[in-house]
């Protein structure tokens, strides 16, 4: 789930950083750059981990700022698919869950990947809200939020930015108002094995 990745980057270092120590400042900027970031096909950057070189500190012609080429370790969060997670519900609709780990909320798990067979109800503590049900042998296990809740992770996925280009002002505030906000990396669970769903389910 977590896995330390290697980066080299080229960081200004503004002047007013210049007085305190070298490796204190970088990492306040990396911080500033990197943390709850996501970058593609390697995760969500969760911490730096430690600088490994610093080379260069050169101040271009026209800029008080130092330029370095600066080697570095991320504290990643990767989930693989096929890893079994602990999450919690954070939202019930009719397309499925959605899951968070406190950190990290964008992992669905749509309804063709929840325990089957299965249906959905009136939730009784949330006005309008519905909760999925599991059917089994003449019984009702609903998912109503209350444990913990066990996942395989399904797929993986870095949604490209949606381009806003040639739309009015009128058309992105519809679409704004009918669709979720961008997530740049999307967790798809699954439910639909033994083991898996609410806790209390397996006890």
């Amino acid at each position: 789930m977590f896995f330390l990745s290697e980066i080299e980057h080229t960081l200004r270092l503004p002047p007013y950083l210049l007085n305190r120590p070298l490796n204190e400042a970088i990492k306040g900027e990396l911080d500033s750059l990197f943390l709850d970031k996501v970058i593609e096909k390697l995760g969500l950057c969760v911490s730096v981990y430690d600088i490994r070189s610093i080379d260069g500190g050169f101040i271009f012609p026209g800029d008080g700022a130092s330029t370095y080429t600066v080697r570095f370790r991320l504290v990643m969060f990767r989930p693989f698919v096929g890893e079994v997670i602990s999450a919690r519900l954070k939202e019930s609709s009719k397309d499925g869950l959605r899951l968070s780990l406190g950190f990290f909320d964008d992992i669905y798990v749509p309804v063709p990947l929840l325990a089957s067979p299965n249906h959905s109800e009136p939730d009784p503590e949330h006005k309008n809200g519905i909760r999925w049900v599991w059917e089994y042998e003449g019984e009702n296990y609903p998912i109503d939020g209350t444990d913990e809740i066990r996942f395989r992770v399904h797929n993986v996925s870095y949604p490209p930015v949606p381009l806003e280009q040639g739309k009015d002002s009128d058309e992105k505030e519809s679409e704004q108002k009918d669709s979720k906000p961008f997530a740049p990396m999307v967790v798809t669970g699954s439910l639909d094995a033994d083991g898996l769903g609410p806790i209390s389910w397996w006890v």
